[in-house]
């Protein structure tokens, strides 16, 4: 139980922002807020910890692993407690409650966990052994979903749920994810028919936080995911929660003072939580969610990183990477980077716009087709569409599409780019198809017809158990993550809130020096080319291997962690 709430504090807190977001209404809604956050703190438990470099995320579905007469929760607890222990500290847990469609993003219901997964007695198990992010998909709901049937059927209870279209409202500017109509037509049961926003589309209908009862419904359920165990919440798509005519309906200020104003009640009622912002867009309104390093979110996704690390590797050349990371800095003493290189979704292509020019991104592009991936579009901006992502597993995407079937040259690109993933500033994020080395799931993609699905398919636990010991792609790039991870978990210079620095040595090779100046001090090196370097200019220790190198010779795709001397 937590029982150090200060009301008082709470309250100054929050009233600015509510004032914010509704002016005029500011302190109505201050009271209303501070008396859930004092009610729901009653049932939560004792300060989360701080990240560390010890903290590793895995991210997955809750049905990931699977095996016959068991739910699919209880086998993902047993398979990462048999198989990946302490390798991981985090677990990400992809939407996990009954849904419709997008493979979990249109829910049903957000306060239930779905049961073709398990109940929350499995989440209990899961988060005995791994702190848990539970993820929030606040902009929208099914559209099955109780409170827009509700809606459509004039409940007063769902009043000013959602959005009616208004033909005053101005949409010229609003920015699109989605080649779809920006809304659609639904029956009411009185036969009737209304028109409703959708950023994402039909079957996931964008809640209306302008009306002060949706927000205070989305923060008891955000308190309700914290009294289940989440340490950690991320926030789907938060850039759209917020319509005003005439904009982009991106980023809007009333966004931001939502996400300040969870960051506050978090703070107070549950020390140590953190916010992860869902932002797939260019970095520089990406970053814009640290708000002021203190006051927002305390992880924001590095959306740049995979496109970054992918373009270093088709082209050999690690000079706009290096060119980028320069700007990547420390954050603050709360918040810090959320790094990943895979995902359930594809490769987002907008973080790269002003960083690659469109011959280096085209080269993606044709990367991705070459392997049988797919491209997804965003609405069109002029006479032609954005290209938002690549649909491609992250690891053959790294060899060119005469590679895939070597498994060691596969594996060696794989190792070298969790390399730069784990020894980059922030806190790391491994996709589940990643850390156990699977390849893409095409059938799953051309049957369905949904692109993202090449990167979402479901694994036999038992047979995924005996690949990691004996299939030659598994097996080298789950032992060489092992290693990896084994080793930073002891190294303090790695600390998500640590500095960063990055050296010029040659083009082929990324050199991040961490902790510099300190006895913590590592220069971590990783060739990008199939060409062995030699860096005069460095030498020590590996903490990886513990094999001493000066000066530091590189092999092909080779990377070290080297503590100098």
């Amino acid at each position: 139980m937590n029982s150090a709430v200060n009301e008082a504090r709470l309250r100054s807190s929050v009233q600015t922002l509510l004032e914010q977001i509704y002016p005029g209404r500011g302190d109505e809604v201050a009271d209303r807020v501070v008396a859930l956050a004092v009610a729901r703190s009653e049932r939560l438990g004792p300060p989360r910890a701080r990240s560390s470099e010890a903290t590793v995320v895995l991210i997955t579905y809750g049905d990931a692993l699977r095996r016959a007469d068991e739910s699919p929760l209880h086998t993902l607890a047993e398979v990462l407690r048999d198989q990946v222990g302490d390798l991981v500290s985090d677990v990400h847990l992809l939407p996990m409650f009954p849904w419709t469609s997008d493979d979990g993003f249109a829910v049903v219901d957000h306060r239930q966990v779905n049961p073709a997964l398990g109940t929350w007695d499995d989440i209990a198990d899961l988060a005995a052994d791994h702190a848990l992010m539970f993820d929030f998909v606040a902009n929208h709901v099914s559209a099955s979903s109780p409170w827009f049937t509700g809606w459509l059927a004039r409940d007063p209870a769902y009043d000013g749920y959602f959005v009616e279209r208004d033909p005053a409202f101005d949409t010229s500017l609003v920015v699109r994810p989605r080649v779809l109509p920006l809304h659609h037509d639904y029956p009411r049961p009185d036969g009737s028919t209304v028109t409703t926003w959708t950023t994402f589309g039909p079957d996931q209908v964008d809640v209306n936080v302008a009306t002060p009862e949706v927000l205070l419904e989305l923060t008891d359920v955000l308190l309700g995911y914290l009294e289940r165990g989440a340490s950690a919440i991320r926030l789907d798509a938060i850039g759209f929660l917020w319509k005003e005519p005439g904009t982009t309906c991106l980023h809007l200020p009333q966004t931001h003072a939502i996400v300040k104003l969870w960051r506050a009640i978090v703070d107070e009622v549950a020390p140590g939580t953190q916010l992860l912002t869902e932002t797939n867009v260019p970095h520089a309104e990406n970053i814009s969610y640290f708000g002021d390093g203190t006051d927002e979110a305390q992880l924001v996704y590095q959306f740049a990183l995979p496109p970054l690390v992918l373009h270093s590797f088709v082209s050999g050349n690690t000079t706009t990477l290096a060119a980028w990371a320069r700007g990547i800095g420390p954050v603050s003493e709360t918040a810090t980077w959320f790094n990943f290189l895979a995902s359930h979704d594809g490769i987002g292509m907008r973080p790269t716009e002003g960083i690659l020019d469109d011959r280096e991104r085209q080269a993606l592009v044709e990367r991705a087709l070459e392997h049988g991936g797919r491209v997804s579009m965003a609405a069109p901006t002029g006479d032609r569409g954005i290209v938002y992502e690549l649909n491609i597993n992250f690891l053959d995407a790294l060899a060119t599409p005469e590679e895939v079937g070597d498994d060691q040259v596969v594996a060696a690109k794989a190792l070298a780019a969790h390399s730069i993933l784990l020894s980059f500033l922030g806190v790391p994020a491994l996709y589940y198809h990643s850390l156990f080395g699977s390849g893409p799931d095409h059938e799953g993609m051309r049957s369905t017809g949904i692109n993202r699905r090449i990167n979402r398919a479901l694994l036999d636990a038992d047979r995924l158990v005996e690949e990691l010991h004996h299939h030659p792609r598994r097996k080298a790039i789950f032992g060489g993550l092992t290693a990896m991870l084994d080793a930073r978990r002891g190294q303090p210079a790695f600390s998500p809130f640590g500095t960063q620095e990055v050296e010029e040595c040659d083009c082929r090779v990324l050199v991040l020096r961490r902790a510099a100046g300190t006895p913590d001090e590592l220069v971590c090196a990783t060739n990008v080319t199939d060409e062995p370097v030699v860096l005069e200019a460095i030498s020590g220790t590996d903490v990886i291997t513990g094999q001493k190198h000066g000066p530091l010779r590189l092999p092909a795709f080779g990377y070290a962690w080297v503590r100098p001397e």
